[in-house]
């Protein structure tokens, strides 16, 4: 254990001494090695923190949930299916919720959804086009609605539909100044007045649009009813599933309710869609499988050419260094020594300019999500990849130079000054 201690820091000592004695030719050999970290965990760090946030934005739209709608969400723009088959489907009713429970085994809560954008009024002050959502009571076990000042609707509120509502971070601040000064307000919407009882955490952007909740106002589903159409309001019936239901379970539970509900004969096809979050986030999961994998190969190219690089620095070292080889040997170090240490070296090589990538990576997630508002972070995993890759590298460069150093014949070797 002592000797491979020794051998570890006599390697690294080494490398460092041929960095500072060759700086120009090391940078240059190294920089293919920076470059090419530098791409493969700037690809991944970037394209991880963007996976994390719209995977965290699908999940914002409720596990183990569907969504009952006219619409298939990914029938989008295939042209598979005419889209005026959509529009003639019925909308979603509210007087489905409690049927659906009832016809659904596999279903915990079920929860109704309009929306429509109209102009926000507080005394001389309006706000133009904010969302005005109205949920059904269960909305909030689906998608749990985080308050910031004051409190959520309750449950009496929703029954009896009054005019109580939460508006969200941004409504706040713009029409009050300070969202805490929001709590107790009454403003005005498409002409009916409405109570603010609570101000929603702040969300941030949402790059797949989701429930923009920093932007609107939610009020009980009766009252909305009364400030718009309920069909031209983008009626949706969230289903979410029982703990230990998968959504395969669900769904099927849930074609079964919807065609008893529509009254659909068994010839007859489905007039709704079963929209399935899961699906979505599988999707995606794919597409950043695909683009990871690219990024990998832009990357790995430039670590082919720091390879080569690196492999040019142990040839000249060994050459500078046939000498101290034979004299080595000749005192009784025996060839497996030296193929570790010149292993060894290369791998430290590789792994300076690693760190000198690293480093850049860091600077530039600083740089982007201060600029851009969209956090990026290097997860472990990225940086034991880095790491991993690195002493590969290192190993794969320096494995022809460090066997030729630990065949040499140390007398040919010490008189070949």
């Amino acid at each position: 254990m002592r000797r491979t201690i020794e051998i570890v820091f006599s390697s690294l000592k080494m490398a460092l001494q041929e960095l500072w004695k060759n700086k120009l030719r090391t940078f240059l050999s190294l920089f293919g090695i920076t470059i090419g970290i530098f791409c493969i965990i700037g690809v991944m760090a970037t394209l991880g923190s963007l996976e994390h946030n719209i995977q965290n934005e699908i999940k914002s739209f409720g596990t183990n949930t569907i969504y009952v709608d006219k619409w298939d969400y990914s029938a989008g723009g295939d042209g598979q299916y005419p889209w005026w088959k959509f529009v003639k489907r019925p909308a979603p009713k509210y007087e489905q919720l409690e049927q659906i429970m009832q016809r659904t085994p596999s279903a915990k809560y079920a929860a109704f959804k309009i929306d429509r954008s109209a102009d926000l009024e507080y005394e001389d002050n309006a706000l133009k086009d904010v969302v005005l959502y109205g949920f059904s009571d269960d909305f909030s076990n689906i998608q749990p609605v985080d308050i910031r000042y004051g409190r959520y609707l309750s449950l009496a509120e929703f029954q009896q539909g009054t005019n109580a509502a939460v508006v969200g971070n941004e409504v706040a601040e713009q029409l009050f100044l300070s969202a805490e000064r929001a709590v107790g307000k009454i403003v005005t919407a498409r002409g009916k007045k409405l109570i603010i009882v609570g101000v929603i955490k702040k969300q941030g952007n949402q790059m797949l649009g989701g429930w923009q909740l920093d932007q609107a106002v939610v009020m009980p589903y009766r009252f909305g009813r009364t400030l718009m159409d309920e069909r031209n309001a983008q009626p949706l019936i969230l289903v979410q599933g029982l703990d230990n239901i998968t959504n395969e379970v669900l769904k099927d539970d849930l074609k079964g309710a919807m065609r008893a509900i529509n009254k659909l004969s068994p010839t007859q096809e489905d007039n709704f869609t079963l929209n399935d979050v899961n699906e979505w986030s599988k999707a995606f999961e794919q597409a950043f499988s695909g683009i990871n994998m690219g990024g990998m190969v832009i990357g790995g190219i430039s670590l082919i050419v720091g390879l080569f690089g690196v492999a040019n620095i142990m040839f000249v070292s060994v050459k500078e260094r046939t000498g101290q080889i034979g004299l080595k040997k000749a005192i009784g170090a025996k060839s497996r020594i030296i193929l570790t240490e010149f292993l060894l070296e290369a791998a430290f090589l590789c792994l300076i300019g690693g760190l000198i990538g690293l480093a850049l990576v860091f600077g530039l997630t600083k740089i982007l999500s201060g600029a851009f508002n969209f956090p990026i972070y290097i997860s472990t995993t990225n940086l034991i990849w880095a790491i991993g890759i690195c002493f590969v590298v290192g190993v794969l460069a320096g494995i022809i130079p460090a066997v030729i150093a630990s065949r040499m014949n140390p007398v040919v070797a010490i008189r070949s000054k």
